[in-house]
């Protein structure tokens, strides 16, 4: 590959787990080019909930989600990875020598010693209604995700879904809009049980609606959006006029080239050894919601974590004859110069 660039680590996914990946490789040397098929850094925490707060992050009492992405982004700096965003890793392969050919959909190619795939749970999709015609109004009146939610305050608004996502911004915006409707197909929610215990005191109070339902058709006025048509568990029609529509469905997760890479998967995740989070692959590392291994949480700080422990992985793998010890951050010279720190 003449044309490839070459680097130590290729990283695949810039979500907080990529990006916190390029900070441990940097702390012990190594540079590492992350890739992402998405336009931005950030993966799922840009690209679905850039505005939710996340409180589970040490030493940030409560911390937006594009704001974590920003802050690592900012962490990451001085080790000057190359990030290429929007090209789709369509290949990797390992060469006899024990570095890997990594190509994107987008003609980049790659020679990497080792390769981490942080892709989070693979390429995914919002799963959307299932109502005809709902495509024309999508990003004007029905949306998937929050972009902004200065977007919805003041507008009459329906919420369908019951999970995290759907109570946390039906609590959330229950006192900015004009009014608000949650919409569910049973009574039983997968969210947080403090968050339902809220949500029916908000529908006990008379502040927000709760129909248990699902989406039947599409209201109009004339050729405008004028709200959904909700059939009951008792197959009743209801009517929920409406200037604005979220829908919490989850997401279609989907591996795509990565299932064909020859790794080891258990239920469309990659297995992992827990001393240094390598796949069945020698060179090949996994970190974040793309992997597994028992006992595995699928919280951010627990990727942070596995990045940490892959990096020495990484590093032992590239370089076997070389004496690993742990220094820190705050008494290392050579990790402070890493870092930029004393540096005009």
């Amino acid at each position: 590959m003449s044309t490839a660039i070459q680097t130590e680590v290729v990283i695949i996914g810039a979500g907080p787990c990529g990006l916190f990946q390029v900070f441990e490789l940097g702390l012990l040397g190594m540079k590492a080019h992350l890739l992402d098929s998405l336009a931005a850094p950030g993966g799922q925490c840009t690209e679905l909930y850039p505005e939710k707060p996340i409180y589970d992050i040490p030493a940030l009492p409560v911390c937006g989600a594009q704001e974590l992405v920003d802050r690592l982004l900012q962490q990451i700096k001085p080790f000057g990875a190359g990030m290429h965003f929007g090209h789709e890793v369509t290949g990797v392969s390992k060469r006899e020598d024990g570095r890997f050919d990594v190509r994107t959909a987008g003609g980049l190619e790659f020679d990497a010693g080792a390769v981490v795939i942080a892709g989070g749970v693979g390429s995914f999709q919002p799963k959307k209604l299932g109502v005809e015609g709902i495509d024309a109004f999508e990003g004007s009146n029905v949306f998937y995700r929050v972009q902004s939610a200065a977007a919805f305050h003041g507008k009459h608004l329906v919420i369908f879904g019951g999970g995290d996502s759907a109570l946390d911004w039906t609590l959330d915006l229950a006192d900015k809009v004009a009014s608000l409707t949650l919409v569910h197909r049973r009574p039983e929610f997968r969210a947080a049980p403090a968050s339902v215990a809220r949500m029916q005191e908000l529908v006990a109070a008379g502040r927000i609606r709760f129909v248990e339902g699902t989406a039947e058709g599409l209201l109009r006025d004339g050729q405008a959006f004028a709200g959904l048509c909700v059939k009951g568990t008792d197959g009743t029609l209801q009517e929920l006029k409406a200037e604005r529509v979220l829908a919490f469905f989850g997401l279609h997760p989907k591996l795509g080239p990565i299932a064909e890479w020859g790794l080891e998967l258990e239920k469309k995740a990659l297995k992992v050894d827990t001393e240094k989070f390598q796949t069945s692959v020698p060179g090949i590392f996994a970190v974040g919601d793309i992997n597994t291994y028992p006992g595995k949480k699928k919280l951010i700080l627990s990727g942070f974590h596995e990045a940490a422990l892959a990096a020495f992985g990484i590093q032992a793998y590239l370089y076997p004859t070389k004496r690993q010890f742990l220094q820190y951050t705050t008494t290392s010279p050579v990790m402070q110069k890493r870092l930029g720190i004393g540096e005009e």
